[in-house]
């Protein structure tokens, strides 16, 4: 049974994605409302990233009916405020900007191709740096920058549109301990402010102090939906747990996605979820 909300950003009925006709996630129930953090957990090529996609209009609706900010998918354009950061560990090395250049770029839907940054701009772009820790780097070459550094400077980048929506594809992997608590308390002041908070991953890590809702995918369908604690309590018979297990960097999300195994690390690549799972 899904979750309601009372003003959902996020709706969708019945609704299946996939590529090329072929559905990867299918019978998919849904609503999310502003100022949830929400975790789409599930093991590797169970669907979350298919998933998520979908809502962003990056894979095809094969079926049903799905709304982000009410409106259709097939409606969303550039400058609708949804803030998406890619399942991706660190920028090319090839990249040659600054921190700021590359945050500015979260700006452009709002400037238009040929539009000049404003003032105004360059404050939105110093608010994001400093809502990721990363105030006093705006001058520093990216690619200096650590991995962990890295992935802040893309949360960034998509808080520079000021999004209602964010969407994070595994933002922890490969990140050190530090830099995951600094995202988290960003999780923290974003929800606060009432956006909604969408982090697709198998391992929770620091994050899970800050997450309100769990989704747990299997075999292209949602098995699971509530609090951390309903969702863990849940789980099948062989992985039940009467309590929320410890917030570890395993231990949460092993007893609440079957078939996890705990000795994964936070690195790990989603193998079947960065292609057509």
């Amino acid at each position: 049974m899904p979750v309601a909300t009372p003003s959902p950003v996020i709706e969708v009925r019945s609704a299946a994605f996939g590529y090329a006709g072929r559905a990867v996630v299918s019978g998919i129930d849904l609503s999310i409302g502003a100022g949830e953090s929400v975790a789409l957990l599930g093991p590797n090529g169970c669907g979350k990233s298919t998933l998520v996609k979908g809502l962003l209009g990056l894979t095809d609706q094969l079926a049903g009916e799905a709304f982000v900010l009410g409106r259709p998918i097939a409606a969303l354009g550039r400058r609708d405020r949804i803030g998406y950061v890619p399942q991706r560990h660190t920028l090319s090395n090839s990249v040659v900007a600054t921190v700021s250049e590359v945050v500015m770029i979260g700006r452009l839907p709002h400037l238009g191709w040929w539009g000049r940054p404003r003032p105004a701009d360059h404050e939105i772009v110093a608010e994001a740096l400093d809502a990721v820790g990363l105030s006093g780097l705006e001058h520093a070459e990216v690619t200096h920058l650590s991995g962990g550094q890295q992935r802040r400077v893309l949360v960034a980048r998509a808080l520079a549109g000021r999004p209602r929506i964010l969407v994070m594809d595994e933002p922890t992997a490969g990140v050190d301990e530090v830099n995951q608590r600094i995202l988290a308390a960003t999780v923290r002041r974003l929800v606060a402010d009432g956006v909604c908070v969408l982090i697709v991953t198998h391992e929770l890590d620091a994050l899970a102090p800050v997450i309100s809702r769990a989704i747990a995918m299997r075999g292209g369908r949602i098995v699971a939906d509530g609090t951390p604690q309903e969702v863990a309590a849940a789980a099948p018979a062989g992985h039940h747990h009467h309590h929320l297990p410890p917030r570890g960097p395993s231990g949460f999300t092993a007893a609440i996605v079957p078939g996890i195994d705990p000795r994964l690390r936070a690195g790990a690549p989603d193998a079947g979820d960065s292609g057509d799972a």
